[in-house]
């Protein structure tokens, strides 16, 4: 038996790259999954469809987590579609390499709007139309929480991720809804190679840095979320969990 047959799940930023893997893989799982986009429309689609094809269940939904105003006609879709919510994937996110002389007021807070500030929201309106039973919320954050040279903004966000983790799983642990991180090291995505990491000298330093001597695939992120989503890991809560394969800044 499918370990999430007839859960509900919603997966932001499930579009491409991490999101779009861990879709797929709670859809295989047995999960029904809200793919939540914010202008790659037909890519999303082009994930339900490969749902539906294995078949899963799935549906796409616009919203940009940064807009306070779209959050709650997104869980509303969602509940309205599948029933109430038992996992909630917060993998929406953006990343913006900038050195300090290059930081401004804009570029902190497009990404605190979106990876922080966003994930706060679109918990808060998920919570409140979770299964009375409980379930998982999963945050995807990043090895770089703990800081890289260029990366203050991005890995002050991701670090802000892991703390917002512990504090909620304190917090909503009554309701039976436990909180966990995921914090990926250099993971190969559709980003990865747009932003030209993928062959570069950074991609070898960050090999050199992991013992299995590679960098992840989205897949690696995705069994990894299926897991923390799952009844298997009922006993872990408010963990910042490393998907790494052992890398180390």
């Amino acid at each position: 038996m499918s370990k999430l047959q007839g859960k509900v799940a919603l997966v932001t930023g499930a579009s491409k790259g991490i999101g779009a893997a861990i879709a797929k893989e709670l859809a295989s799982q047995g999960a029904a999954v809200a793919v939540n986009y914010s202008g790659s429309k037909e890519a999303a689609d082009k994930v339900v469809a490969e749902i539906k094809q294995a078949g899963g269940k799935a549906i796409a939904v616009q919203a940009n987590v940064a807009d306070p105003a779209s959050i709650s006609p997104l869980i509303k879709t969602v509940v309205q579609t599948f029933g109430p919510i038992d996992i909630l994937v917060n993998n929406a996110g953006i990343y913006e390499p900038s050195p300090l002389e290059a930081i401004t007021p804009e570029h902190f807070h497009r990404q605190f709007n979106i990876n922080v500030l966003g994930l706060l929201l679109v918990t808060q309106a998920a919570v409140a139309h979770f299964n009375p039973k409980g379930g998982s919320v999963i945050n995807i954050s990043s090895v770089v929480k703990d800081g890289a040279a260029n990366l203050s903004v991005y890995s002050a966000t991701k670090g802000a991720v892991d703390t917002i983790t512990a504090s909620l799983a304190q917090e909503l642990g009554p309701k039976k809804i436990r909180v966990n991180s995921l914090n990926p090291g250099m993971i190969e995505t559709e980003g990865a190679h747009a932003a030209g990491f993928i062959g570069s000298d950074f991609q070898k330093l960050a090999e050199s840095r992991t013992p299995f001597g590679r960098i992840g695939q989205p897949k690696d992120i995705a069994t990894a979320t299926a897991l923390l989503a799952s009844d298997d890991s009922g006993w872990i809560n408010g963990q910042a969990i490393y998907a790494a394969g052992g890398f180390r800044l």
